[in-house]
């Protein structure tokens, strides 16, 4: 398998949608992808496996500052 590379997700056209920022929640594991035009995409991992994959190829593609941390829940008992 190749890995992916940023460059192969570049934009052509400056007036297309892009991705604007990546929320990751492990605890979830689901992505939370947020567009430049205010558009919300949500994707559910339905396994371990199937997060880390996607994980894998949001570190490859997405640039550091455009990725973030969900919180983890805590409860206080």
């Amino acid at each position: 398998m190749t890995i992916p590379s940023p460059d192969d997700y570049l934009i052509e056209n400056e007036g297309d949608e892009y991705l604007m920022r990546v929320v990751i929640d492990p605890s979830l594991r689901k992505f939370y992808l947020y567009s430049n035009e205010g558009e919300t995409k949500t994707v559910d991992c339905n396994n371990i496996d199937e997060f880390m994959n996607v994980l894998e190829l949001v570190k490859a593609v997405v640039p550091d500052e455009y990725v973030a941390y969900a919180e983890p829940a805590v409860s206080t008992l």
